[in-house]
């Protein structure tokens, strides 16, 4: 696909949908000119035409939140980009994880959607306090200590797990599952492991192996 072909507005235009290609967020819609889009696909991060100020800019050239390009996609008319990115801290000028963070009509009840993106959102917080350290923050704190301070409470979380199941205390088996889910999210973030790499991986093996494969046992 030629740039040439795209279908810039009157002022030489065209609007960008851009979206986390983790999480499927449409995290903020911007315009792009025909520079900043090429600029975008040579660097492989966001650039932009604003038209309040009239000025090309780099998305998180100064907040640090930048989003790394995975692909470009363009509509049936040719006149609206979709870029899907990896987005490094938040997306919106306000501190929300995307510009769309306020509901107009919602059917579904209050707080469903962000339950089911609750892995997602603790890991971004996760990745904020290694990044940003608060005076308080528990889980700076396990950043503090280091990746032995963190293996320390996985361990301990993942005892108090098989007591709790041991005492079949399924409100017990929860929280303290919860913990170990959390502890290890750190681990990972530690790491500099993101969870797509580790769904890529169960989706690997579901789909070679089937179920079984979960398991990562020797066949």
């Amino acid at each position: 696909m030629e740039i040439s072909k795209l279908r810039f507005d009157k002022q030489g235009l065209i609007p960008a949908v851009i979206q986390d290609e983790f999480s499927g967020d449409v995290l903020m819609v911007a315009y792009m000119n025909e520079k900043s889009l090429k600029k975008t696909i040579e660097t492989k991060k966001t650039h932009f035409f604003s038209r309040s100020r009239g000025k090309f800019w780099l998305k998180g050239e100064t907040s640090g939140n930048l989003q790394e390009v995975r692909s470009i996609w363009y509509d049936c008319d040719l006149d609206t980009l979709l870029i899907k990115v990896s987005q490094t801290g938040v997306a919106c000028h306000t501190g929300e994880w995307t510009c769309f963070h306020q509901a107009f009509y919602e059917r579904e009840e209050p707080g469903a959607r962000e339950q089911r993106k609750i892995m997602e959102e603790i890991w971004r917080v996760i990745d904020d306090r290694r990044r940003n350290p608060k005076e308080g923050s528990y889980t700076a704190s396990l950043f503090k200590r280091g990746k032995e301070g963190i293996l320390e409470k996985i361990i301990e979380e993942a005892k108090e797990v098989k007591e709790n199941s041991f005492a079949d205390n399924q409100k017990g088996i929860i929280c303290e599952v919860a913990d170990l889910w959390y502890h290890l999210l750190v681990l990972l973030n530690y790491h500099g492991i993101g969870l797509q790499e580790i769904y890529t991986e169960l989706y690997n093996r579901r789909k070679k192996r089937g179920v079984y494969a979960l398991l990562s046992s020797p066949e």
